[in-house]
């Protein structure tokens, strides 16, 4: 779907059967992986008896991450497309890839399978904590809204390319492990200074479960903007715009 056909969408479209089985694959998806990805942390604290991250645990986080994220694109691409975060959902938006009324019923169900899974893990653990996302010690508001900004960018960016983009061929066949790869290494990269989101819904459920709100909006912010930004280049410069796909024998 081109740009400029970016819509809201039909008021029915929301009882719809194929938007609300969507929805549900979305709800499952972001549940599998804020399950694995806040439960290695919560993992993490529980060996460490709630010592101070390490480089070992941010490695334990970023493969939890890639693992989880992996898994939940595959088991939802083919029901909903797999976006299993709001900003991935917003970039798709931008991109005119999905109406402003299915989108509403992603954010839900993403948001909603956040908050459960936090809850699972809460009763699951016999009460431990489950740690929000936090600034690390240093880190300005400013440094963490363009760590957040850059690696959501990368994220939606890689989205669009193995899964969006008409023209991705057999790529499309790895789209999963791509997504996984890229936010395991932005984890790496960043995970030391603003915890390394890139996904509303990722933040949000430990923040209700754990009621801690301190710059939450940080987690938002970013990766939407990031998010939007993404699909908006790739969109406009190289779906809306004829390429040729090069030959399997120039990759």
């Amino acid at each position: 779907m081109p740009i400029r056909n970016i819509a809201v969408g039909r008021p029915d479209e929301a009882t719809r059967p194929d938007a609300l089985k969507a929805a549900l694959a979305e709800f499952i998806s972001t549940m599998i992986f804020v399950f694995a990805g806040s439960g290695s942390g919560m993992a993490f604290n529980k060996l460490t008896e709630n010592g101070a991250t390490t480089p070992s645990g941010l490695v334990a986080a970023a493969l939890a991450h890639a693992f989880g994220l992996f898994v939940a694109v595959s088991v939802g691409a083919n029901i909903s497309g797999g976006h299993v975060n709001p900003a991935v959902t917003f970039g798709a938006f931008v991109g005119g890839n999905i109406t402003l009324l299915r989108g509403i019923l992603y954010w839900i169900a993403q948001l909603l399978g956040s908050v459960v899974a936090c809850l699972l893990l809460k009763f699951a653990t016999g009460g431990l904590v489950v740690p929000a996302f936090g600034l690390s010690a240093g880190v300005g508001v400013s440094n963490a809204l363009v760590f957040e900004i850059v690696m959501t960018f990368g994220l939606v960016y890689t989205v669009y390319a193995t899964a969006v983009d008409p023209k991705n061929g057999s790529l499309g066949t790895i789209a999963p492990i791509a997504i996984g790869f890229i936010v395991g290494a932005n984890i790496l990269a960043g995970g030391a200074f603003s915890g390394a989101s890139m996904n509303p819904a990722v933040a949000f459920g430990p923040a209700v479960v754990s009621w801690s709100w301190n710059n939450h909006w940080v987690y938002w912010a970013g990766p939407l903007v990031g998010g939007g930004i993404a699909g908006l280049v790739y969109e406009v410069f190289f779906i809306n715009t004829t390429h040729e796909q090069l030959p399997t024998a120039d990759y």
